[in-house]
């Protein structure tokens, strides 16, 4: 799922918290490639991976390991939350962590 934020009036940050508005955008293969990097980068399955869309193309700003859903759900209409556990249905292995205990 992907957003666009603005922020409100005046205000340099797009917190949504803040009075900052979100809508659904289509990210380029580009700025999905770069979003993808960066979360691999993390060594992270799941994430929030903010950009900048920039002459330069898309820049990472900030890469959040706990991303809040409620902003993305309601911006894009789509279970974020759902498609999180699907995914760990999906890939889920007994006993097959990367901790020392036997998960």
């Amino acid at each position: 799922a992907a957003m666009k934020r603005q922020g409100a009036e005046g205000e340099f940050r797009s917190n949504l918290h803040r009075g900052g508005s979100a809508t659904v955008v289509k990210l380029s293969k580009e700025e999905r490639d770069t979003a993808i990097m960066a979360a691999k980068a993390m060594g992270l399955n799941m994430c929030g991976v903010d950009l900048l869309r920039s002459q330069h193309g898309p820049m990472v700003m900030e890469v959040n390991s706990s991303p809040g859903l409620e902003g993305i759900e309601a911006a894009t209409g789509q279970n974020v939350a759902g498609m999180v556990f699907e995914f760990l249905e999906k890939n889920a292995k007994p006993n097959n962590t990367k901790t020392r205990g036997r998960g």
